[in-house]
């Protein structure tokens, strides 16, 4: 894992690969699926225009057949020699088979058009998301003008899946993570996958769990941990998601390991009690979303294992602590954690802090019964909701939130939105269904492309090349959210 900054309230946490500015052997040939590749447009079922571009006063048009999940391309408004073809990507448009030109044809003689055969936008076989777009170039001239990325809409029938299947398009198979092989955010990104699945039906992307565990269960220190005790409690969360909808006991030892190596970085002789964030040896920095996750991992623990005492102690234990430690200020929001030293709390108010702590209320309210919890609950929700600074107009912005997705705030409001939505489903008035509604719609207004790719800012404007799983599980958490609540 990159290293981390020395200095406790640091946050660059994770360095995510810019897109490769040249083409790399992506794409397998002669792909089959309904049909095989090199099919002719003739026999497409269906047709729609995706997406269009110019060169040269040629109009250059990707045809999408939904029903054959096959696309060409098409040139026209030109002549002889005009050149026409289509590029398949399999990792949302960043890179591209060399050299493939798929269908590549030439306008014949006596024609101001022509078009490619079809091809398959997915390798279904090989758990390939893909993407296709059209490309030409006029006779006799050097500029080549390309579409945007489009695809047909197989799992895509509501906003939340097509953010799934965008989100998948960034999934490596041979790591079991995604794009850059993003860990802590590879947590996130795995559970806003899972909770799709749950909420939509759709269960064409289960198999991202099964991959994702296989092939990390004994990275780092084994079981998910590392020597980031939140990014333990990020995986823990994911396998408790991961056992909930599969019922596999496996993810549910795995999140009890997580829990139990966090609490080993539990003590009571810096700033009274919490866990570290970090367990190296010159420990510095007790944090908000650390502990936060810590409760809500306790508590959920004890919730699916029959006569536990042990987690439910642990988490009555953290948020006993939790709530006087003065993390929580005066205007009922979270700061980021505790100075060293003097314990004074410091930092902003990420969005994150301020809802992870809402699911760990609502796990903890479920293990006792205790109304107060979701009066807390509530509470800090209604501050986070109306924060002027956290929604400049409205819309949920992040503190940290970059014009890129490579940051550690490009994640961030993908747990408070998780969070936000667990505490509305048991409040019995759901008084948050609306808040959630208003900034999935602003999303998709404001801040997503022909692939539903969403970008960092939900608000807009979209920024160009700017997606990546961070920005992705965001949004997709947003829109799980609304279509659950």
């Amino acid at each position: 894992m990159p290293g981390r900054a020395a200095a406790a309230p640091a946050r660059t946490r994770q360095a995510t690969a810019a897109p490769a500015p040249a083409r790399e052997a992506t794409a397998a040939a002669g792909i089959c699926d309904l049909y095989c590749d090199a099919r002719d447009p003739s026999n497409a079922t269906s047709q729609r225009t995706a997406a269009t571009a110019t060169v040269g006063g040629r109009t250059i048009t990707l045809m999408l057949s939904d029903n054959d999940v096959m696309g060409w391309a098409t040139i026209g408004n030109g002549g002889q020699g005009d050149e026409v073809w289509l590029d398949r990507s399999f990792d949302g448009g960043r890179t591209w088979a060399s050299g493939s030109k798929l269908g590549d044809t030439s306008t014949p003689a006596g024609s101001a058009g022509w078009r490619s055969q079809m091809y398959n936008v997915d390798d279904w076989v090989n758990a390939g998301v893909g993407a296709l777009r059209a490309c030409g170039q006029a006779a006799g001239g050097t500029a080549i003008a390309c579409t945007q990325w489009a695809r047909v809409n197989r799992n895509a029938a509501t906003p939340s899946t097509a953010a799934a299947t965008a989100l998948m398009m960034l999934y490596d198979n041979k790591t079991g993570l995604f794009e850059s092989n993003g860990w802590w955010t590879g947590a996130n990104a795995l559970t806003a996958i899972i909770d799709n699945s749950r909420v939509s039906g759709m269960g064409s992307y289960r198999y991202a769990i099964s991959t994702t565990y296989d092939l990390n269960k004994n990275a780092q220190g084994g079981n998910f941990t590392n020597n980031y005790l939140d990014d333990t409690g990020w995986w823990g969360m994911a396998w408790i998601d991961a056992y909930d909808l599969t019922g596999d006991s496996r993810y549910l030892d795995t999140a009890r390991a997580d829990a139990d190596h966090m609490n080993a970085y539990w003590d009571t002789g810096s700033c009274g009690g919490g866990v570290w964030w970090s367990s190296d040896t010159d420990k510095r920095y007790k944090n908000a979303v650390t502990n936060e996750l810590y409760l809500e991992l306790d508590a959920a623990l004890h919730n699916r294992i029959a006569g536990d005492t042990t987690y439910l102690g642990r988490a009555r234990a953290e948020w006993s602590w939790f709530q006087g430690s003065g993390m929580i200020n005066g205007a009922h929001l979270i700061a980021d954690g505790l100075s060293s030293g003097t314990c004074a709390p410091t930092g902003q108010t990420y969005t994150y802090n301020q809802g992870v702590v809402l699911g760990g209320l609502d796990e903890l309210y479920r293990a006792t019964g205790d109304t107060s919890l979701l009066n807390t609950a509530r509470t800090l929700a209604t501050a986070s909701t109306t924060s002027a600074a956290l929604n400049p107009s409205g819309v949920l912005s992040d503190i940290g939130e970059a014009n890129d997705c490579s940051s550690d705030g490009a994640t961030f409001k993908g747990p408070y939105v998780r969070g936000l939505a667990a505490l509305n489903s048991t409040l019995s008035d759901h008084p948050y269904s609306a808040y959630l509604d208003h900034q999935a719609d602003a999303a998709q207004a404001h801040d997503r492309n022909t692939l539903d790719q969403y970008g960092p800012h939900w608000n807009g404007p979209f920024a160009l090349y700017a997606q990546g799983h961070g920005c992705q599980q965001a949004a997709l958490s947003v829109l799980n959210a609304a279509q659950e609540n």
